[in-house]
């Protein structure tokens, strides 16, 4: 249509240009190319009507950046993961710097799966990015600087949770190789990470104030996490340990953080790449601590309760690494007809073992575990049945 126009090809963004009374060429911004038909013809009949038009049509645009800033200043007061928010923003305001905040879903969506196909996002990354904007547009709605939330019309991309890649010890020898004798600090926060089980923005926004080293049982107090509780996690010596070297490279105080190598995705990467270890993330150390509990035979709810997850629905993902538990569930309908396994001369029974071995019952073969199971803050083990 005459008169309508997208400065920026395929951007979804329309502005109109039409001439006034005076025959003065103007032009104006009015986001879909709906909005900007309907614009464009209000505009033509105010001339016609000879209406004169003020000197300065153009109220100040709200741009990304200035909802992107309203969003940052919300997650610093509000969220642990702040810090993730920072570094993901920079990548969205990169996307679209010089654009306005009224951008369609459709622009958005095609940032995202672009961004996503390019680097080669997993779906989970690519819904983080998106939860983000999400919160960017709830921000600038309830504060009046947008009309709507284009995010709500993008989908969210399915994830498939149940595949858990865990670190193991060869692998763990290959990056601690690879870091401890250039990086200790940083070391120090991945071995943190595989003991803990804490999830990145609690570990990295932990402070010294959160540490409870004096007690008989040492342990983490984080406040509110995730899943909207607190949570105590007990510290055994290789924590320790690695608090120990970060205390070196920092100024323990109780409002100084603990781990200063945030951001972490660059170096992380790098780090995974010199060791040649594929398809790992930083989220991957926390399958690590809760796959080597699993298959130790340490309790679904003492695990649950460990990883500070909400429900057990959320933990039973890991479940199936505890093949032992099931044949011993099972082996109870041999006692009941008194029948013996034939392979081992007695009743199927669960062997709780503490060594540096166990079978991934994914494929049926030894995995060396990157650490021993005393090295981790378990309240208790299960016993045989």
């Amino acid at each position: 249509m005459k008169g309508l126009y997208e400065k920026v090809a395929d951007s979804g963004v329309w502005w109109i240009r039409y001439a006034d009374l005076n025959g003065r060429i103007r032009r104006e911004l009015a986001g879909t190319k709906s909005a900007a038909t309907k614009l464009y013809s209000i505009r033509k009949t105010e001339v016609l009507q000879g209406r004169k038009l003020p000197a300065n049509l153009r109220a100040k645009r709200v741009m990304f950046a200035d909802i992107a800033k309203d969003a940052l200043e919300y997650s610093r007061i509000h969220k642990r993961s702040h810090d993730d928010d920072v570094e993901r923003m920079e990548v969205l305001c990169d996307w679209f710097a010089g654009a306005p905040a009224d951008l369609t879903p459709k622009h958005i969506e095609d940032k995202l799966m672009a961004a996503s196909k390019e680097r080669e996002w997993k779906p989970a990354t690519t819904n983080r990015y998106k939860a983000l904007l999400s919160l960017t547009y709830r921000i600038a709605y309830n504060n009046g600087r947008v009309q709507s939330n284009p995010i709500r019309l993008i989908r969210r991309l399915p994830e498939n949770n149940g595949i858990v890649r865990f670190l193991s010890r060869d692998e763990m020898e290959r990056l601690r190789a690879a870091m401890q004798p250039v990086q200790p600090e940083r070391w120090a926060a991945v071995q943190f990470a595989m003991v803990t089980g804490l999830r990145a923005g609690e570990q990295f926004g932990l402070k010294w104030s959160d540490l409870d080293l004096a007690a008989q049982q040492p342990q983490v107090n984080l406040g509110v996490t995730k899943n909207g509780r607190s949570r105590h996690v007990p510290l055994k010596a290789t924590a320790i340990q690695a608090l120990e070297i970060a205390a070196t490279y920092s100024t323990p105080n109780r409002k100084s953080k603990v781990f200063l190598s945030r951001p972490y995705r660059a170096w992380f990467d790098a780090a995974l790449k010199e060791a040649e270890i594929q398809d790992f993330t930083w989220h991957c150390l926390r399958h690590t601590f809760a796959s080597t509990l699993i298959m130790a035979g340490v309790d679904i709810r003492t695990v649950a309760e460990l990883m500070g997850h909400r429900s057990l629905q959320m933990t039973m993902r890991y479940a199936h690494l505890a093949p032992a538990h099931t044949a011993a569930a099972v082996a109870k309908l041999d006692d009941l007809f008194k029948v013996t396994d034939k392979s081992t001369g007695d009743k199927t029974r669960a062997i709780v073992q503490d060594s540096e071995k166990l079978t991934d019952p994914r494929t049926s073969t030894e995995v060396n575990l990157p650490f021993t199971l005393n090295e981790l803050p378990l309240k208790q083990v299960a016993a045989n049945v």
